[in-house]
């Protein structure tokens, strides 16, 4: 990509090395709520990960005398192995050092320069609602449903096991998919198996804990948190509410009741409460993504 510059500043937007690692943490840990450690933790994340053809590993900086003062990260990720496959880039951790926000624009113009690319926001801020949507994006998904799967009904003859990273699973699952199961199993997340009449469907989730300040219209007594799973990988939401009732089941045997999902609307055949407005996520590119599919996403590979 062409350096952009300004002559009287110095100011110019280029791809992140790894030798900028350190510093570039040093200036995301001005972001409140965030700690050093989780900077080096997401960075050296994105620096195992194999690169992806011409995009950029890290994301972009502004550099100015060879210093960051403005980072984007950007994690871009293929579901399939094919050459041809469609490309998502998750546009993660925007932040400028507030004397130099008036550049700002030159870090979102280099993140979505890929017009082949399909790129999502899947945490903004409130107050960046009205600025990503100038930007072009659009929402693909308003909100979550708080769910209690192991209230909904069984289907019969559906068994529910942990997928097992030693096994390659070859007659049930593509190796595509068996390779995603795998990186999220490996990153803290759960993977569990549906298996119904022979046939497998595969679904992901990730353990996070809800605060009251997440949930207000609960009203939720103060606790520590309340233990809950994210529905980050599935073939469709559909899938898993006619399953609801056997992965439920197993997963409050693990110690999991309640499941969040992504959703527009309120989701018929579950037990909870849709809120609308909370977590909502945007996209711009060729290939509106589908909820309920949020794989190699910056909550598994940074933490919640």
């Amino acid at each position: 990509m062409p350096m952009t510059s300004d002559r009287v500043s110095n100011i110019c937007c280029r791809k992140i090395e790894h030798a900028d690692v350190p510093a570039v943490v040093e200036l995301l840990t001005r972001w409140p709520g965030r700690t050093k450690e989780y900077w080096f933790r997401a960075l050296t994340q994105l620096s195992t990960r194999p690169a992806l053809g011409k995009y950029p590993r890290y994301g972009y900086m502004l550099d100015h005398h060879g210093a960051p003062v403005g980072v984007i990260l950007l994690i871009f990720s293929r579901q399939r192995m094919q050459a041809d496959a469609p490309v998502r880039c998750n546009i993660s951790s925007w932040y400028v050092d507030p004397q130099y926000r008036g550049y700002a624009s030159l870090l979102i113009a280099a993140a979505v320069r890929h017009k082949e690319v399909t790129y999502v926001n899947m945490s903004p801020g409130v107050h960046t609602w009205p600025i990503i949507e100038a930007q072009g994006f659009k929402r693909y998904c308003d909100g979550q449903f708080l769910a209690l799967p192991a209230l909904s009904a069984r289907v019969p003859h559906v068994a529910v096991s942990g997928f097992d990273p030693s096994d390659d699973y070859r007659d049930v699952l593509s190796a595509d998919e068996r390779d995603l199961l795998a990186f999220h199993a490996e990153r803290g997340c759960l993977a569990l198996l549906a298996v119904e009449r022979g046939a497998v469907e595969p679904f992901i989730f990730q353990p996070r804990r809800l605060l009251r300040r997440h949930l207000p219209a609960l009203q939720l007594v103060y606790c520590p948190g309340l233990p809950a799973l994210h529905l980050v990988y599935c073939r469709g939401v559909d899938g898993f509410i006619r399953l609801a009732g056997s992965l439920g089941r197993t997963l409050l045997n693990r110690g999991w009741p309640l499941v969040v999902v992504d959703a527009s609307a309120p989701l018929p055949g579950l037990y909870g409460k849709y809120f609308a407005n909370w977590g909502p996520k945007y996209f711009k590119g060729p290939h509106p993504p589908k909820t309920g599919d949020l794989a190699y996403c910056e909550w598994v590979l940074f933490g919640p």
